[in-house]
């Protein structure tokens, strides 16, 4: 399979061995980000392996903006201190929000549950959760944060990575290691989706901003989701996570996809929900967001 890229310019990359000296430039400038040469050459390799295009992939890494991100990826190393407070959007304020949403998306919304039988109640809830109806979509680049936690496959990246990786709430070196070993193989696979979908769709992946786990959209799916049940839902002939229409009718796709069917009890609805966040929490949050909305 040979994957080539619409828009990704024209900078050559360089083939910069790695090394710790490299690896401090990242800390030079004060901020999270290196150059991507010195720490994606083995990542590169193996896209080229598994069948991208050489030349797109080497242009695509020397783009401006792409670079090794350790404040993003550094978040899954880390103990979590705070649980996400899922009782702020079931605030009045944010219930009004959500019932604007269905006016201003009543179109769109109706098609969604003719065509996939989810109610717009539960499909709005699902957008205020994720971003707030498309107010925070992330500032996270998709791109370096998969690219960047795919290259912990490489020892040397793992073990420089590690060495600057604030030691405040840290894992384990133990844990570390076992957790970049599971996340690297999930994040290769999501990188693959990533430059598959943004190929499919004319896009540039440099710019594609999400959440710092590289989920994508106003409706936050990850690449793989997006590639697999992104739906085209305003007939442009694209699928774009960033429109309200597609949005929607890609929520409710996701949702028949993982078995939702209209009828269903809240218990059987509360199981389709873990499928989109595998959080209890968060499944009772939606369904009890989409009861208010229901009951005006």
């Amino acid at each position: 399979m040979i994957i080539r890229f619409g828009k990704i310019g024209h900078l050559a990359i360089k083939t910069s061995l790695l090394g710790l000296a490299a690896f401090m430039l990242i800390q030079a400038g004060g901020g999270s980000v290196a150059r991507a040469s010195d720490f994606f050459t083995a990542l590169q390799a193996r896209l080229i392996k598994d069948g991208f295009d050489a030349e797109s992939i080497q242009l695509l890494y020397g783009k401006p903006g792409v670079g090794f991100e350790i404040r993003g990826v550094g978040l899954f190393f880390r103990h979590s201190e705070a649980r996400l407070n899922y009782g702020q959007f079931l605030q009045e304020r944010r219930i009004q929000m959500a019932q604007q949403y269905i006016v201003e998306h009543s179109g769109a919304l109706a098609v969604a549950e003719d065509r996939y039988g989810v109610r717009r109640e539960i499909i709005t809830a699902i957008m205020l959760v994720e971003t707030q109806l498309g107010k925070l979509v992330g500032n996270q680049s998709v791109f370096n944060i998969l690219s960047t936690m795919a290259a912990l496959d490489d020892p040397a990246v793992r073990k420089a990575f590690w060495k600057e990786l604030p030691q405040e709430r840290r894992l384990s070196r133990k844990a570390f290691e076992k957790k970049a070993d599971r996340k690297s193989r999930w994040a290769y696979n999501e990188l693959k989706a990533l430059l598959r979908y943004v190929d499919a769709e004319n896009l540039d992946p440099v710019t594609i901003q999400g959440s710092y786990a590289g989920a994508m959209g106003y409706c936050q799916f990850m690449p793989s989701n997006a590639l697999r049940l992104g739906v085209d839902g305003n007939g442009d002939d694209r699928v774009d996570l960033f429109d309200h229409t597609d949005a929607i009718a890609s929520v409710a796709n996701y949702l028949k996809h993982h078995g939702w069917k209209p009828g269903m009890t809240r218990q059987q609805q509360y199981q389709v929900i873990l499928k989109y966040n595998y959080s209890k929490p968060y499944a009772n949050t939606i369904l009890d967001i989409a009861a208010r909305l229901r009951d005006g």
